[in-house]
């Protein structure tokens, strides 16, 4: 029976950043052979399977895609992977088919006390795609289990359970003004400098901020880039900006007051949501089975980047987070996850789907 780091190294191997089709498949495949579960491939190419039955439903959520690898990570039939130091290297072992595999292997070993799901989703490494085409299409289990990293976050050797996240809001301020010469500032409307305006209106938002389940989760916002002027002699006529903000649960800085400002307009290009843990039953469920099964002490954390349990808490599903990934590993050239941490969250998976009752 393939165990879990096995099943890591077989999933790594597979590339899945330009094209998640052969990963996906390979999922597939090995959920119809390992398990006795209703398997689908949806139109977006999720793959999603489902047993067992009760009065609610608990997923165990992934994503198979990844992001482009370093050239050290490549060889000649696929990704490299390699085993050493108790640990597995490899472009996608922590961001995070690791974790997917820790949450196949649950699945399939579980004797589930509720209607168990898994799902791995495509476009998360672009936007959350799959989570969001699968959640149009009605996908709506109860509860989630997210295994994006939360491993190491409290403290050393231990996988704690995230009970809220941060978002992403990308945007971009166009600022329109009116071309002359240089020679005659005044006779144009200089974009650069309503620009400048509209930074320090940026500059001096207050950073959202809130409070999870007793602890507080603070957001930020910030230009990270600008571009305008056509030639060193010529007032510019127009000026983009870029503004990164990590928004909170229910809090945004309020951009739009950048358009008070003439020739000024706001667009959102990206926004990913954050994520709330909207029942603390369901948070202490999950810590009180990620104690059960560690000898650590962990913790209940916030995560300060968004994820597909952003789309999902939005469309109405409970969520944590809970996974092996630990800081500073995901999307490196020497990405890699800990065998403990990946038995660990097996661990926790099943449990989890064994001993579920929140009901009423």
């Amino acid at each position: 029976m393939t165990g879990v780091p096995a099943l890591t190294t077989e999933l790594v191997a597979i590339p899945s950043h330009e094209d998640e089709t052969a990963a996906g498949d390979y999922i597939e495949d090995w959920l119809r052979e390992e398990t006795g579960a209703a398997v689908e491939r949806d139109r977006h190419g999720n793959v999603i399977a489902r047993k067992g039955s009760g009065e609610d439903s608990l997923a165990l959520v992934g994503h198979h895609d990844v992001v482009p690898p370093e050239a050290s990570q490549v060889g000649d039939d696929g990704f490299r992977v390699e085993e050493r130091d108790g640990r597995i290297y490899g472009r996608g072992a922590a961001d995070m088919k690791g974790a997917v595999a820790a949450a196949m292997c649950a699945f399939r070993d579980a004797d589930p006390d509720c209607e168990l799901v898994f799902a791995s989703f495509v476009g998360e490494e672009v936007g959350g795609t799959g989570a969001r085409g699968a959640i149009e299409d009605g996908f709506s289990p109860d509860y989630a289990i997210v295994g994006e990293g939360s491993t190491n976050y409290s403290k050393d050797g231990v996988t704690d359970v995230v009970i809220a996240h941060r978002g992403r809001r990308g945007s971009t301020i166009h600022v329109e003004g009116a071309a002359a010469h240089a020679s005659e500032p005044e006779a144009g409307e200089n974009a650069i400098y309503r620009a400048t305006d509209a930074i320090e209106t940026v500059r001096n938002l207050e950073f959202p901020e809130t409070t999870v389940l007793g602890h507080e989760i603070r957001g930020s916002v910030a230009v990270t880039e600008i571009e305008g002027g056509t030639a060193w002699n010529v007032i510019p006529d127009a000026c983009t900006v870029t503004v990164d903000e990590r928004t909170v649960p229910d809090g945004r800085a309020p951009l739009s007051h950048v358009e008070e400002i003439p020739g000024v307009t706001l667009k959102i290009d990206q926004d990913l949501p954050p994520m709330a843990c909207d029942e603390p039953a369901f948070g202490d469920f999950v810590f009180e089975a990620a104690t059960a099964v560690q000898e650590g002490d962990p913790e209940q954390v916030l995560k300060p980047h968004a994820t597909d349990a952003g789309w999902l808490a939005e469309a109405g599903t409970t969520c944590v987070v809970c996974g092996a990934a630990e800081p500073g590993e995901a999307h490196t050239k020497d990405e890699s996850v800990s065998m403990a941490a990946l038995d660990r969250c097996y661990d926790i998976y099943r449990r989890c789907a064994e001993e579920f009752e929140l009901s009423g």
